[in-house]
Order: C-alpha cells, then structure tokens, then sequence
C-alpha cells in the first residue's frame, strides 16, 4: 500500500529545534509515498525528470535548494549533508553529526569517514570550509548568502571535524544548511578552474555525474560508481528537462513522456491524487506572497500596500489560479505549528481599499505600479488575476511584465520592481523569517526596516524555549500585518508526482527531491 497521502497545507514543525541534538539523531526513516512497504528497490534503468527552471550554471552556490528551482539537479550532483523528515527532524547524509553544545553558539561538522569527490580526490572537512566561505563571500552571489553570513568563522579540525563559529547563537542552524546550498560540496580543485570549465566538468559527490549538458535543452547525468551510500543510487541515470507550463508538466507525465515531475502546482497535485499516481507533497508554513517593495514609490507609502492587500481577494485569486485547489495561507503558521495563531494575516475590505486609493490619489499619489511575474503558467495567472481584481478599483492601475528567472534572481540585488512573487515557506521558522524579513537582509525583498519586527524576528531566533518562541513569533505576526511589506497568498506546494512504476519520492527541507532514493519497476 502506498503511503496515506500528507494533507495538503498543513505543516508539522518539530517542537524541541531549539536542542538540536533532540531534533537530530540518525538518518531519517520516512518512507516512500510511492513504494510497497514489502517491496524491494531495483536497480537499472534512467529516470526522465522534469524540473521547472533551466540553471545557468552547474556551480553549487549557483543553484537553488528548494523544489521549485533546481534542488533536484544539486542533489544528485553534490549529495546532502543533512536532510530532515515531513516534521523537520533532522537526520544525515555524508555528514556523521552536527552539533551544538552551547546553545548554537558554535556547532562542530563531523563528515563519515572515506568521502570521496567523483574524481577519487578526498572530500574532507577543508573542502566543506571552502565552500562555506565562497557561499559566504558576496562576490559569488549566492543566493544562500543570507544564511551563510550567520556564520562568523569556520575552523578545520581535521580531516573529517569543522568547527563552525555563529555570529549569534542560532540552535536551529542546521534548518539553514538543509534549506541552502550549503548543503552541497563541490570539489575546490575543480571550482577553482572558472566556471566555464567546471559547467563543463563538475565534480562533486553525489550520486550522479554529468554526462551531458545542452542548455535550454537537457541534462544527462549518468550513475557515480564512488557514491558513498551503495547500492544507491538505483537508477543508471537521469535525464533532465524543464517546462514551464503546468499543463503541459501534467500532461507529459500522464502521457509517459516522463517518469517524474517536480511540482509547485495545487492543480496538478490534485490531479495526481484523484488519479492514484505516486505523490509527495512536504506540508510547510509560511507561503508565496506578493513582494511589495517599500523603497520606493508607490509602496514606499504604507497606505498604497494597505490599499492593495484590502483590495485582493485571495479566494478568488485561488479559484483563478489554481481552481480553488491551493491552500490559502491567511495565517503565518500552519495549525500544527507549535508557533500557530489564529490571528489573521489580512482581511479584504474594498470600501476602505477604495478610500485609501483616493486618499492617495488627492495627495497627487495615485497608486500605479509594474507586477514583475516569472513565466510559468501559474505564476502568469496570479499576475494577471491581481491585476484584473485592482481594474475593479479607482486611481490604481497595475501593469504586468514577464520577466525569466535570471532576472528575477537579479533583483535581489538590484532591487529594480514594484511588486514580484516571493515566498518564506518553512518547516522551521528559523532562519527563513528572519532572513525574509529583518531590514538588514539581502533577502528581504520588501526592503521594510521596521525595528519592532527586527526585534521580534531576532527574540524568535535566540529564545531558549518553545513558549517564548512562539510569543515572539506572535509579535512577528501581528507586526507584518500592520506594515503589510507582503501579501501572503498561498502555501508553498513543494511537490513531486510520479508515473505509477516509479518508487521512492522523497523529499526534505523546502521541497529539495533525493535522486538517489528514486527507481523503476520492471
């Protein structure tokens, strides 16, 4: 029997990450959702996933570990450190522990031993210290930065032991590693030849290597025989493509033109489910929301975002995008959270969405902005849905531009928008709140500095206690929905669904599918 499917939207976070140790323990045991408990995996045979975005370099600090982006590809290239389970436990992978015994002021990294890169060179403790600290320097660019610069110093012990040195004692640090790149170790040799020469030849130690490369095409990647974790992986290899439209994501993998399909869309869950194919879907909190960016002109006001989150129904926004399939996240924390409550994140209201528009309209402010929307499908309906909803309305206009994912990775740093897609979806509120939120973040999109949501969001991450965490995330909570810097609009479906031969879908952290656990029925 396959696993009971997890209910979509709810999130089940672990109640002791404040002591890692009670969150940590051996390798995680969830099972697959896809597979026969008395079933035994197979090997052979290559795997045709389909992702939904095209990277623009192999390199580790180049990619993205959550579902949407490019988890998959970095996974099956460079393997895990850690990984956690549907409750946010933390279990390991080529890492043997990590560690804390003051409170997460600092953690030691302790590796199995006998790693090997795919080449035969070592992968040691010095190579984690390496890519630690290029992930750390902004002339890389990464987007794990935020979560890298919580990290004051790193410290080879010996071969197998790092020890990690916090700017402020974060116990849930291992929720950073298992949700960002550093979570991947590449080889330092290979990096250090550029990058033109690493696309061409990564080296890593995951369970796969690249066979081939054709951008904006696909990736053939072929099986590591010096994978640390044999017999696995169980597949000879996989084979990589995106598409963008969810449609067509649904339909290629019901007409077997693949075996797998990583998934970000309500609809197309739901579809898997009522046709009893295999699925995985990771419940988090938090969720996608709509960016708005406080910098400037016109959500540099506070009353052009309160008008704009008054104004949208997310209910019909749902049944636009998503045929009322998506799980509205009108709370910060799912209700399983330890951290829930059940005060509301917004509310509509267009009598006083109407006034607010007027009001700025009187003062010579009216309310006009570019939604900057990436190019899927769903993402295009949200635009378009928003800006159908705002026409409804005097003295705002919205306009839409379809923008890539390169572009949309560019304004973090360039900040060049008015209002674009993000999310802050989570097991563990640590460290992504407080990274998506804090005025000094680099990910902090809306740009809001607000020194009461700092102050919350800083009590959330050092509090030594669930109940105080949870007061204090009840600050954050109350305080973003005076600001309203975002609109939250649905939780993240971190998902993958499969065609009916195919076994092993799991998943950790935001969404991030383990390759090496996959394989195929004959």
């Amino acid at each position: 029997m396959a696993r009971k499917k997890r209910l979509l939207g709810a999130a089940v976070v672990c109640v002791a990450t404040l002591v890692l140790g009670a969150c940590g323990g051996g390798d995680s045991t969830t099972a697959s959702p896809a597979s026969d408990a008395s079933s035994k995996p197979v090997s052979g045979g290559i795997a045709r996933i389909i992702m939904t975005s095209d990277p623009t370099s192999l390199d580790p600090a180049s990619l993205a570990n959550q579902a949407p982006i490019t988890a998959v590809l970095g996974n099956a290239l460079y393997g895990t450190l850690l990984t956690t389970d549907e409750t946010s436990k933390v279990g390991y992978s080529m890492a043997d522990s990590f560690t804390t015994t003051d409170g997460g002021a600092t953690f030691e990294l302790k590796l199995r031993p006998d790693l090997v890169f795919s080449d035969g060179t070592p992968l040691n403790a010095a190579a984690v210290k390496f890519n630690w600290d290029r992930i750390k320097d902004p002339a890389t660019a990464s987007s794990s930065l935020p979560e890298a610069a919580m990290v004051a110093s790193t410290e080879v012990i010996d071969d197998r032991t790092m020890k990690v040195t916090m700017t402020t004692p974060i116990a849930a640090f291992a929720q950073a590693v298992v949700g960002t790149v550093l979570n991947w170790v590449a080889s330092p040799a290979a990096l250090q030849k550029g990058k033109q020469s690493f696309d061409e030849k990564p080296i890593g130690a995951g369970p796969f290597t690249l066979q081939s490369w054709t951008r904006q095409a696909e990736i053939k990647l072929t099986k590591n025989p010096r994978y640390w974790d044999a017999p696995k992986p169980y597949l000879d290899g996989i084979t990589l493509r995106t598409v963008l439209d969810s449609n067509q994501r649904y339909n290629t993998l019901t007409s077997g033109g693949a075996d797998v399909s990583i998934e970000t869309n309500w609809i197309n869950l739901g579809k898997a489910e009522a046709a009893g194919l295999p699925s995985d879907l990771l419940p988090l909190s938090g969720g996608n929301f709509l960016a708005l960016n406080t910098r400037r002109a016109p959500f540099d006001d506070i009353r052009a975002r309160q008008a704009v989150s008054a104004a949208l129904d997310i209910d019909a926004l749902n049944l636009a995008a998503y045929n009322g399939k998506g799980s509205v996240a009108d709370t910060l924390f799912a209700d399983a959270s330890p951290f829930y409550s059940k005060t509301q994140l917004r509310s509509t209201d267009r009598a006083k969405a109407q006034q607010l528009f007027d009001e700025l309209a009187a003062e010579g402010k009216p309310v006009s902005f570019t939604f900057s929307s990436y190019p899927t499908s769903e993402n295009k309906a949200i635009a378009e849905n928003v800006q159908a909803q705002l026409s409804s309305f005097k003295n705002v206009k919205a306009e839409v531009a379809i923008i890539d994912f390169a572009k949309g990775a560019a304004l973090r740093a360039t900040h060049d928008f008015d209002m674009v897609i993000s999310s802050a979806a989570f097991q563990d509120p640590e460290p992504r709140l407080l990274a998506n939120f804090t005025g000094n973040s680099p990910a902090n999109m809306s740009g809001l500095a607000d020194p009461e949501l700092d102050a919350a969001l800083l009590a959330g991450r050092t509090a030594t206690s669930v109940a105080d965490r949870k007061a204090a995330y009840d600050k954050v909570q109350a305080r973003l929905t005076a600001m309203t810097p975002v609109i939250f609009l649905m939780r993240s479906a971190p998902g993958a669904i499969a065609a009916k031969n195919v076994n092993g879908l799991r998943q950790y952290g935001a969404g991030s599918l383990l390759p090496e656990e996959l394989w195929i029925e004959k």
